[in-house]
């Protein structure tokens, strides 16, 4: 029996009958240590993995982002006058509905209401009392 490796005596089953105490708790011991080793090394290898990958995933976005900037800053200055135009129109048009809808409700001419102020208030609303008043309205047409 002392012939035999290490491997050789963990691996029969019918050897720990006839080891003592004390092998019996180096036997325990190895196996814990072994486990306990393995498990080490495989979390080890994990967040070395995942350290890496942050890292490749930062420098990808550094990357595209600063060629984004680059070209968003040209397509911006267009843009921007672009949308200064269309918020001037969209706001006389807005002024308009309004309006209309103020002489329509007095029942009065467009010409005898003017309007002076006009302020945005936030809506809300939670999302779901925005979907039930959407289906209201579409149930009756």
């Amino acid at each position: 029996m002392e012939n035999m490796s290490l491997l050789e005596k963990f691996a029969d089953p019918n050897v720990m009958m006839t080891m003592s105490s004390g092998e019996k708790i180096m036997a325990t011991l190895y196996t814990t240590i072994l486990g306990m080793g393995i498990t080490f090394v495989a979390l080890l290898i994990i967040w070395a993995t995942t350290a890496l990958m942050s890292k490749i995933i930062r420098f990808f976005e550094n990357r595209s982002k600063s060629e984004i900037i680059r070209v968003t800053e040209t397509k911006e200055t267009a843009k921007e006058v672009e949308e200064i135009k269309n918020e001037e129109d969209e706001d006389e048009e807005l002024i308009a509905v309004i309006s209309a809808a103020i002489a329509a409700s007095l029942n009065t001419s467009i010409h005898n209401i003017v309007v002076k102020n006009i302020v945005r208030v936030d809506d809300r609303t939670p999302a779901w009392g925005k979907a039930g008043t959407i289906e209201q309205i579409n149930s009756r047409f």
